[in-house]
């Protein structure tokens, strides 16, 4: 069996390359994997089930037509994208995963996570986190017509970039205690996630000796990655 593994593609129509690059990850390397995981922010933003706003149409299609070709498709939400929901699940044929949970893979189980909840030092974030994924708000913001949703999206979008870039790089990556504290409470070695935009392979020592930590790569206009699982290794690609 082989699992590829995904993240941070920040689809939208402003990043022509990237959605060029994806739809041909799904016709060649993705159409020969027997599972497909896609660990948050697949889009730039996610405004509802409703929203048809291209490239949507174009990646539903896609990632349906993948599913149709026998490559299991699992997708979780991130901090752009969360209100993804059985709406996209019926129209990819996808399976929506929490986050975060386990999946047992190569034979082992591991912890697969976006990754903005490891990312504590950064208060303000954490907060606003915590505020938009009320469910208050969640219902407040999807009784919105698409025009009002769009907007507030945007608003909010400009506001997080001015925040982020006034913050230390170092705060915006994760915290190693909390790292262990999932660790701990999934009983897992080995963890996957994305967000952080910083590819690479960790250890990660915890009372149970040492755990692996994958981060997965952000897709920008000069290239993109994944993750792969076969043979019962870890090897990271380029797209």
């Amino acid at each position: 069996m082989t699992d590829l593994f995904i993240s941070d593609l920040h689809l939208s129509a402003e990043r022509p390359k990237v959605l060029s690059r994806f739809l041909a990850f799904l016709q060649a390397r993705a159409a020969e994997a027997d599972r497909l995981f896609i660990l948050g922010d697949l889009f730039d933003v996610w405004i509802g089930d409703d929203d048809r706003e291209p490239p949507i149409p174009l990646v539903l299609e896609a990632l349906a037509g993948l599913a149709e070709r026998n490559t299991r498709l699992l997708v979780m939400g991130g901090n752009r994208d969360f209100l993804i929901g059985e709406g996209f699940a019926a129209a990819t044929g996808a399976e929506l995963l929490a986050d975060p949970c386990v999946m047992e893979i190569q034979g082992r189980p591991m912890l697969l996570m976006h990754g903005d909840q490891l990312c504590t030092d950064d208060v303000t974030y954490q907060q606003a986190r915590a505020y938009l994924r009320n469910p208050a708000t969640i219902a407040e913001f999807a009784a919105r017509s698409l025009p009002e949703r769009r907007l507030l999206a945007s608003q909010y979008r400009s506001k997080s970039g001015e925040a982020t870039s006034l913050k230390a790089a170092d705060i915006m990556d994760v915290n190693r205690a909390t790292v262990v504290e999932y660790l701990e409470s999934y009983q897992v070695n080995y963890l996957v996630h994305g967000h952080t935009h910083r590819p690479g392979k960790h250890r990660v020592a915890w009372r149970r000796g040492t755990a692996t930590r994958h981060v997965l790569p952000e897709w920008t206009e000069s290239g993109g990655g994944y993750l792969a699982a076969s043979d019962g290794k870890l090897t990271a690609g380029d797209c």
